[in-house]
């Protein structure tokens, strides 16, 4: 399942939102129907996550957490209890919570943006976090020709070491 695109909604009088339909026919063809929905952990915006996924995350952070590790627990515990689930409705709306719109700032204008496997919501047009066109197409050389510090340099590496 990937999500692409960057869009632009509003939220009716009841706070309902339409998911966007390319993100939805993406959803429907996954065969996931309940959203997780939480506030991204460092970025001002929320981050909409398929329930495969969710659990697939989830289960991969409780895997690194140690249940006897006083810290780990408290880690594991503000992950998911400042999630939610979500549901579309027959018409392809959403009813986000209020608490998680107001810690993202979030009114009736926002924008979805795919990211892969998750969608972001981000309020109105707010483009200040985004990079500006010459210092990403600076970082993306760097990662493309390998002097990039990412997760997926990271994994080239370790390949490098096994073969």
């Amino acid at each position: 399942m990937r999500f692409l695109g960057n869009i632009e909604a509003k939220a009716d009088d009841k706070g309902r939102v339409f998911l966007p339909a390319q993100f939805r026919k993406a959803l429907l063809t996954a065969g996931d129907k309940t959203l997780v929905v939480r506030m991204d952990v460092f970025q001002s915006c929320l981050v909409i996550y398929p329930e495969s996924v969710w659990n697939q995350q989830t289960d991969w952070l409780r895997s690194h957490l140690s249940r006897w590790r006083a810290r780990d627990q408290q880690i594991y515990r503000q992950f998911v209890s400042a999630a939610a689930e979500i549901t579309l409705d027959s018409s392809g709306r959403m009813l986000i919570p209020r608490r998680l719109l107001q810690a993202a700032g979030i009114n009736r204008e926002m924008r979805f943006i795919g990211m892969g496997d998750t969608i972001e919501i981000w309020g109105g047009a707010d483009e200040r976090n985004f990079m500006d066109k010459d210092e990403f197409a600076g970082a993306l050389e760097d990662i493309m020709n390998g002097s990039g510090s990412t997760a997926d340099s990271d994994d080239r590496q370790d390949n490098n070491k096994e073969k």
